[in-house]
């Protein structure tokens, strides 16, 4: 069955409107919802997708963290599925009386934070291990500069063709 916007509902945009609002393709939308990282809010009457203010800040922080960060859309995927389940989480807790299924959804929040924390921490890791990379190669290029310098100030100048004495 097909979604339809109606007069009380939010407004709904096309892919093309999302593609401009957002800065990604269209055909970048249509992958993450491919590989599962977005569903559209909505289906028109032809079939097109249409997508929420949920659906454009969803796709910004997919972007972010593609771009921004340079996370995969493994690891992307993965974030985004983990805070998905801690609201599901929540949302049990709140309901739940019995002690032993709050303590299994809280401990189950626990492992999917620890996973977060897992893939940040791995990202920083990579990072700071680009950075003295860098550090590395910047260090060599100052050493051929100090060699250079060393080497000029030790060298008399040539002697100009054509100088007159």
């Amino acid at each position: 069955m097909f979604s339809t916007p109606t007069e009380a509902s939010p407004r709904l945009l096309r892919i093309q409107e999302v593609a401009a609002e957002t800065g990604l393709t269209t055909r970048s939308i249509r992958y993450y919802e491919e590989i599962g990282l977005l569903k559209p809010a909505a289906r028109s009457e032809a079939a097109y997708r249409l997508y929420d203010a949920d659906d454009l800040e969803r796709l910004r922080f997919i972007r972010g963290l593609r771009d921004d960060a340079g996370f995969s859309l493994a690891e992307i995927g993965q974030l985004l599925e983990d805070e998905a389940a801690r609201v599901r989480i929540r949302e049990r807790f709140r309901a739940s009386h019995d002690l032993a299924e709050r303590r299994a959804l809280v401990s189950d929040g626990i492992v999917r934070i620890d996973r977060q924390i897992a893939t940040l921490r791995g990202k920083i890791e990579r990072i700071e291990a680009m950075i003295r990379e860098t550090e590395t190669r910047r260090a060599h290029l100052q050493g051929h500069l100090a060699e250079i310098d060393a080497e000029r100030t030790s060298t008399p100048a040539p002697a100009r063709r054509g100088a007159r004495r």
